[in-house]
Parts: structure tokens; C-alpha cells; sequence
């Protein structure tokens, strides 16, 4: 029914020629920074953008190599009518899976996918628009200015009277146009709309890729508390160093952990051997910890004995780590050359282990 991209060159090439000349409606047009694919496409107050829509997102397919220009097309596209969303969102299921990162400091939302890591940026501005080249486009029921610049081709200015209104309203119209995860940029956690967006986003049981959060004082105990009750849903979780911030007296509960890596980069005294031993996570990085080498022996005994079940990569920092001290699965730390190949007790996993400056670091090598 109608185009049906399902193989072959990406879309930009195929279809260039056909829209040609398309125009919507009323207002300057927003290129030139979408390619010829968008050469003469212009957003609307007016009639709808079918039929011609119509036939071409019943069709529509966007396989895994998408172009960068065909995700900036389709989140483009979704703001001209409801209609015209309402269609692309039952192309949903065919679309590329992307990360969506909520830069609150930054006033930014990073949208982008595993094999493209440039993606495109979405501003959430809340200041005077100063522009000539204004669309005004439908977002979640709101109309909301919008403008690009040349100098700027990835990015699409969005103009809101509140901050969180835009975050949530664009975050929102991203889930519906794309399978997403959701991520947080590092210093975000110190922001006001961290709680209330996360919250939302917790309450429709949204999937993460990452999320970073400083374990603060200034950070609620019972807010840290949900976020760690809801690791099962979130790839990694990052606590990053605070440098000469006040570290919380909130003790996380683990498990459950998330659901491949955690990385800890402040020393915590509740991070012991004992609940380290309980981590399911693939990924585990742990930094600035008290561990001699009697506990890095003890965590490679625990590996070899069968514990960390879906362990891929494991670093461990730590200042007390002596090359002349303790052995290390009987060897003095000294004595290792370069990376030493261990296997756990049943034969069935091994693993390159590597001792160097204030790091052990270990990689688990595919089973033959």
C-alpha cells in the first residue's frame, strides 16, 4: 500500500525527487539543514499534510541502518498533524531503537542510536525568540514556536514558557515516535527536574539506558530509594565521584542491581565483599575502594567458585592494591606477567585478569 521502503539505499535517496517542491501550507521554509529530502517541506497551522502522507507512512519502514536525516525527517514529520503522527506511530514497531538523553543542565535532549552516535539535539529554550524563520508546530497538544539554523543542521530549537512542560511534552512525543530508552546526562541528578521528570517516567514503567545520580546529602533519601527499587528496569546506574561534595548517608539496597553494569566511583563503606558477592550485573566498575589484595583474592575465589553468573567485565580501583603485597591466587602480585589467564573451578568460563598501577581488571573470553 502506498511507498514501501523495506530494502535497498537509504530513504533520502529513494525519495528525494518525489518530494520535490511539497510545501506546508503557511511560514518560511525550515531548511536548508534536512537535505534534499525536505527541499520545500514546510510546517502547517493548516489542512493536513495528506493524502500524500497518507499512502507513503502506511508503507514506511526504517530498517537499522537508518540515516541520521531520516530520524530528524520522521520527528520532524510528527509535528505537522495529528493524523500524520497517528500514522507514523503504527510504523512504530518497524523503527530503529534509539537513546534519548535528558540534558537538563544543558537545556538539551540528545536523541541518537547505537550505531549512530551523532544523532540529533532537541533545545528546550525558554527565552525571547529572537528569529525571523518561526514554525509553529503541534507537540502533545501544545503550539509550540520552533526553529533551526544553518549553522546548527542537527538541532531543533523548541520554545516553551516552562521548563519542565518542554522536557516532558517533548520526552513524551519522542516514546510515541520511536522505541526509546531514556538516559541522564552525568550532572543532571543536581537538577530541579530530575525528580518530577524521572518520577513520570517511573510511573509508565519506561525502560533506561542509563542513569546518573550523586549520592548527596541535598538528594532525598526516599527518591534514592525508588530509583535503586527500580534497577530491574535500568541498564546501568552511574554514582559518579562527588569531589568535595558531602557524600549521603543513604545506603542503597542491593540486590535488585540493574540489569547489565553499575559503576562506582566514590569509596562507600556499605559497598562490602558481602554485597558485592550479590551483583548480577555483566559490567561492574568500582573505583576509589579500601580493597587489599586478601579482597581481590577473595573476589577471584568467588568467581572461580561460580559467583558473578553474568560477569563480562569487572574493574576494581583501589590505592591499597600492593604488587608486593599479598599473593593473588597464590602469586605475588609482582610475579604476574602482563595478564594472567585463570578458569573457574568447573572448567567451563575463563577469563584474562590484568593488574596494573591501582586497578585489577578483568575480562571474561567467549566460551568455544
Amino acid at each position: 500500500m502506498g511507498l514501501r521502503f523495506c530494502h535497498g539505499p537509504p530513504i533520502l535517496l529513494r525519495a528525494s525527487y518525489f518530494f520535490m517542491g511539497l510545501r506546508f501550507c503557511h511560514g518560511p521554509p525550515i531548511l536548508p539543514w534536512a537535505s534534499d529530502f525536505f527541499t520545500g517541506l514546510r510546517f502547517c497551522h493548516g489542512p493536513p499534510i495528506l493524502p500524500w502522507a497518507s499512502d507513503f507512512f502506511m508503507g514506511l519502514r526504517f530498517w537499522n541502518r537508518a540515516t541520521n536525516s531520516s530520524r530528524i525527517s520522521r520527528i520532524k514529520l510528527s509535528f505537522c498533524s495529528k493524523k500524520t503522527s497517528a500514522q507514523i506511530n503504527s510504523a512504530r514497531l518497524y523503527s530503529q531503537k534509539v537513546i534519548v538523553v535528558l540534558g537538563m543542565t544543558g537545556k538539551l535532549i540528545r536523541v541518537y542510536s547505537e550505531n549512530e552516535t551523532v544523532g540529533f539535539y532537541i533545545a528546550i529554550c525558554t527565552e525571547k525568540i529572537d528569529n525571523s524563520n518561526i514554525q509553529h508546530v503541534q507537540i502533545e497538544g501544545c503550539t509550540v514556536p520552533v526553529t533551526t539554523t544553518v549553522s546548527e543542521p542537527i538541532k531543533i530549537n523548541t520554545f516553551w514558557k516552562d521548563l519542565k512542560e518542554g522536557f516532558l511534552s517533548i520526552t513524551r512525543h519522542l516514546l510515541k515516535i520511536f522505541h526509546c530508552k531514556i538516559s541522564t546526562g552525568r550532572d543532571c541528578w543536581r537538577h530541579e527536574l530530575f525528580q518530577p521528570i524521572l518520577t513520570e517516567l517511573f510511573n509508565q514503567q519506561q525502560a533506561f539506558e542509563t542513569i546518573s545520580i550523586g549520592l548527596h546529602e541535598s538528594v532525598d533519601h526516599n527518591w534514592l530509594n525508588r530509583i535503586f527499587t527500580y534497577s530491574e528496569l535500568i541498564e546501568g546506574i552511574e554514582i559518579p565521584y562527588l569531589h568535595s561534595l558531602t557524600p549521603s548517608t543513604f545506603i542503597p539496597t542491593f540486590p535488585p542491581w540493574p540489569r547489565h553494569r553499575i559503576t562506582i566511583k566514590q569509596n562507600f563503606s556499605w559497598l562490602t565483599l558481602d554485597t558485592l558477592f550479590t551483583c548480577t550485573c555483566s559490567d561492574i566498575y568500582i573505583a576509589r575502594t579500601n580493597l587489599e589484595n586478601k579482597d581481590l583474592d577473595e573476589v577471584l575465589t568467588h568467581w572461580k567458585a561460580g559467583g558473578f553468573p553474568n560477569l563480562e567485565c569487572l574493574t576494581i580501583g583501589s590505592t591499597k592494591i600492593k604488587l608486593n603485597g599479598d599473593p593473588i591466587l597464590g602469586l605475588v602480585p609482582s610475579e604476574w606477567e602482563g595478564e594472567t589467564t585463570i578458569q573457574t573451578d568447573d572448567g567451563l568460563k575463563t577469563a584474562d585478569v590484568q593488574l596494573w598501577q591501582n586497578y585489577l581488571e578483568m575480562q571474561t573470553l567467549p566460551q568455544p
